[in-house]
């Protein structure tokens, strides 16, 4: 788990500057901190410790430290080391100032249950009811009675009322506890569980599940709903449970409870009008009072609260890639709710933006509203990411909620710093904010200068950087960054980010060794494709397994080359998706070898997750582009997700050509260039398990291609430990200097 090992706190000064960091000290060395919490008041941090020591399971185990904000002086918030945290499915929540609900190992918890040499009997799964019952392959799903008692013993957690006095309380029985959330107004507590019956068939998050209204001081005020597993949810977009969904508290009210229900049984194939009833209901309703219906929707919902006046709901379908806003008067019925947006949201350029929010005095968060001097008007702030064909602008925008006009407030520097809108300062959500006093937090950052925040100050909108973050890997901060455009043969307008190295020149060095590292999406139209999505003005930031690692090798390294995948018409993406992968990468590597930059013989291709799945295609169908490939954490065969992958929703059986075409297992004996296969041992990613690259690998052996196969051990998806992450970077730098760098595969690499 990733930890912290540090915390500093910096008072904000009156001019908007930083006071000096007061570090939180009080635990011991080597502390290893998650879980960093502010109390409502600002006033205390919560935060666990754990100190891992060898030989000493005990110290392992989070305990809960509270800090004094003013002095930065921390203590164990229990005296007693054996009350720690369990934080499968969550950590601890402030119900007020001074009390915090945790989860807890249970005291009554002793060693795990051990497995019997004797089985129980053989294990029965039974659909003699006909139900159609369709899941995505998942893997480490429950798979007998042993499983079940591992599950509950790892999960059941104590929830505890603990007080700063150091004080503990147990609130309620130990049971699987996966969320609770206090009231605005502190009273009460929703409280989410799951219990048995388990399921065999789906992940935990489709268990039985059981939400009910607690009194802080931990009294059962009634139960909301005891749903059963969710077994049947159709395997499409915008399917979702049937029942009481989303369940939580208007951010607004003191304790109004809110949640969705579906009208189409979650069934996205259905045709339903309405599809989706948001409904509303006091913590504890008088008797006999029914809940009250906020809104219906025809799409699925989400949506965010201010007052009785104002609330934007939004819906979205995934199909039509369609999405609405509406304005409703939550405490008014005789107010017709509107639509302020309707628009496709594939299309980036007519994105509109998304309301500001502010933090009240009980903790929550609703939408900001900003008056202007002697203007009777409610306005709201619109932070957009400001999508452009020459790369995203972010903006604020003051909206009339009324009108719908739009005054453009604030925008990013556009000729060499990227910046965006983070927060709002010192706003208090009970009271309008004026305009001629808003503070924002923004960050701000170029090519090559790492994010520094800054607090942005009407009326003269002057900017006082309150950071001064180190540069992370000096060696490469001169790297050369440029946002490239380009055609496909069939006229969609692409872009890439190409990197070169520190001090590169080209007309010394000529062209350099290059690394195409690429990841596809789908879309329903080639407009939509073809848009600009990122900046040119973003920092080269990387992740510890970076493709941009490799600039420290002298490799030129072209990132996120726009590979879309379009469906127009009656036809899906997949219908063509081997064509235009193609393409596309073809249109990548034509430009960067016409700049001069990439030698042609040198071109190494890879990716992770579908962009390993791409790298394999492209292995196959365009060997002419690449020397060799990297393929990590990837996908190889289709038709063992015969329900649906990505965004395909077509089932095996509707659209048989199209897995068998898309899945590179099938194409291995045209697999002629060396390809290394990285996978997590342990990958449970749905579709993603070590088979895939296991079965691919020994496809590969069976028609004596150059490759190489590496499990990480303990891995899943995305690579964490230290030591595989080393690795790593180990072999695909092994690899690229042996079949990229040095062209060794077949001594005529590339076009």
């Amino acid at each position: 788990m990733p930890f912290f090992t540090g915390i500093g706190i910096h008072r904000l000064l009156p001019d908007d500057s930083l006071g000096p960091e007061k570090e939180v000290h009080g635990y011991p060395d080597g502390a290893k901190i998650n879980f960093v919490s502010w109390s409502p008041d600002g006033k205390r941090i919560a935060f666990s410790v754990r100190v891992d020591e060898e030989d000493n399971v005990s110290s392992c185990k989070l305990r809960v430290w509270i800090a004094d904000a003013e002095t930065g002086e921390a203590k164990p918030l229990f005296e007693s080391p054996d009350i720690c945290l369990n934080a499968v499915f969550g950590s601890f929540v402030w119900v007020n100032n001074s009390t915090l609900l945790i989860f807890t190992i249970p005291s009554s918890r002793r060693d795990p249950p051990k497995k019997t040499m004797v089985p129980l009997g053989p294990k029965i799964q039974s659909n003699e009811q006909k139900n159609i019952i369709i899941s995505r392959m998942t893997d480490n799903l429950l798979k007998d009675e042993y499983d079940e008692s591992l599950f509950d013993y790892y999960t059941t957690a104590q929830l505890v009322l603990g007080s700063l006095d150091g004080t503990a309380k147990d609130f309620g029985t130990p049971a699987v506890y996966t969320a609770v959330e206090p009231s605005p107004d502190q009273k009460y507590v929703l409280i989410t569980s799951m219990h048995r019956p388990y399921s065999y068939k789906v992940p935990c998050a489709r268990f039985s599940q059981k939400v009910q209204v607690w009194t802080t001081d931990g009294k059962l005020v009634r139960e909301l709903c005891d749903l059963p597993p969710a077994e049947d949810i159709p395997v499409c977009y915008n399917s979702v449970r049937e029942g009481m969904r989303s369940i939580s508290w208007r951010a607004d009210k003191p304790s109004t409870l809110y949640w969705v229900e579906a009208q189409d049984r979650g069934d996205a194939n259905v045709e339903v009008s309405p599809r989706d009833i948001i409904y509303t209901q006091p913590a504890e309703p008088a008797e006999g009072e029914k809940p009250e219906i906020l809104h219906k929707l025809d799409l699925r919902f989400s949506v965010s609260w201010c007052d009785d006046s104002l609330a934007l709901v939004n819906e979205t379908w995934y199909k039509t890639s369609q999405t609405r806003t509406w304005l409703v008067c939550p405490g008014s019925k005789d107010v017709a709710p509107r639509v302020l947006f309707d628009r496709v949201f594939e299309n980036v350029y007519s994105d509109p933006g998304s309301p500001m929010m502010t933090r009240t005095s009980t903790g929550t968060n609703v939408i900001a509203k900003i008056k202007k001097e002697n203007d009777e008007q409610i306005y709201i702030l619109l932070n957009g990411r400001g999508f452009t064909p020459e790369g995203n602008i972010p903006f604020l925008d003051l909206f009339d909620i009324n009108t719908g006009s739009k005054e453009r407030i604030w925008e990013s520097n556009r000729e060499k710093y990227f910046e965006t809108a983070v927060a709002l300062v010192f706003g208090q959500g009970e009271e309008d904010i004026n305009l001629n006093q808003l503070k924002i937090l923004t960050s701000k950052e170029s090519k090559t200068e790492i994010t520094q925040y800054h607090i942005l100050s009407w009326p003269l909108k002057k900017s006082s950087q309150i950071t001064n973050f180190p540069h992370p890997y000096p060696t490469l901060a001169s790297l050369q960054k440029e946002m490239i455009k380009y055609q496909r043969k069939d006229g969609v307008p692409l872009t890439a980010t190409l990197y070169l190295p520190p001090g590169y020149d080209q007309s010394k060095d000529g062209p350099l060794p290059c690394l195409f590292w690429a990841y596809p999406e789908d879309y329903k139209s080639k407009d939509a494709a073809g848009q600009v999505r990122g900046s040119p003005n973003e920092f080269s930031g990387m992740t510890p397994t970076s493709s941009l690692i490799f600039l420290a090798r002298r490799f030129a390294v072209l990132a996120g080359p726009s590979i879309p995948i379009i469906g127009e018409g009656d036809k899906l993406p997949n219908d063509r998706f081997v064509e235009q992968l193609v393409s596309s990468a073809e249109a990548a590597v034509e430009e960067v070898v016409r700049r001069g930059v990439a030698d042609p013989s040198r071109i190494a291709v890879g990716g992770h997750s579908y962009g390993a799945f791409m790298t394999a295609h492209l292995l196959a169908h365009a060997p002419h582009l690449f020397c060799c490939g990297i393929a990590r954490s990837g996908s190889y065969n289709k038709t063992l997700t015969p329900f649906g992958f990505q965004t395909e929703f077509r089932t095996l059986w509707e659209a048989t050509n199209v897995y068998i075409e898309m899945s590179p297992i099938t194409h291995a004996n045209k697999i002629k260039k060396p390809i290394l296969i990285i996978h997590g041992e342990v990958d449970d990613k749905v579709g993603l398990f070590p088979m895939q690259a296991e079965r691919f690998f020994d496809a590969l052996k069976g028609h004596g291609a150059l490759s190489r196969l590496v499990l990480l051990p303990f891995e899943h998806h995305v690579y964490a430990a230290r030591e595989n992450v080393m690795h790593v970077i180990w072999e695909t730098d092994r690899w690229l200097q042996k079949y990229c760098l040095s062209n060794t595969s077949d001594g005529k690499c590339g076009a």
